[in-house]
């Protein structure tokens, strides 16, 4: 008899919200990285392929470290989104709230000053500006390639 070891990502389901809201970018070890729809900044959301967590302290110590590697690696990959967009990337700001979208999720988001919201925060600043088609596809192209999708 040989014993299964259970998938992690059983019953894992991305929020609706997210499929409204941003472009898949690919999949990384542990989340799926999307593009969000905002061309006022270069910004990617990570999602843990995990069902049902809320909180980062839910994730299991390795997959911590891993959202941890992915958030360093989606920062480079914002910046090459700015480069490909014409938005030069001088901070980079990461932060896990969901207050609106519980599903646990990290958003890396490019700044700089004189930015739609510089110095605040980009959540509930003014309306999401969508990228044109070719803007978006320059975006996700930037953001595959540097890492390695």
């Amino acid at each position: 008899m040989t014993s299964q070891i259970p998938d992690p990502e059983a019953g894992f389901a991305l929020a609706p919200p997210f499929l409204a809201t941003s472009s898949l970018i690919g999949r990384l070890s542990l989340c799926e990285a999307r593009l969000q729809s905002d061309a006022r900044w270069p910004w990617i959301c990570l999602i843990p392929r995990r069902a049902g967590l809320v909180e980062v302290g839910e994730l299991s110590v390795t997959d911590r470290a891993q959202l941890i590697e992915e958030a360093v690696a989606c920062g480079a990959a914002v910046r090459a989104i700015g480069e490909a967009t014409g938005f030069i990337v001088e901070k980079l700001n990461i932060g896990a709230l969901g207050n609106v979208t519980p599903q646990l999720h990290v958003h890396v988001v490019g700044r700089r000053p004189g930015d739609p919201a510089w110095a605040g925060p980009v959540w509930g600043a003014g309306r999401a500006e969508p990228y044109s088609a070719a803007g978006e596809a320059a975006a996700l192209a930037a953001a595959r390639a540097s890492l390695g999708l």
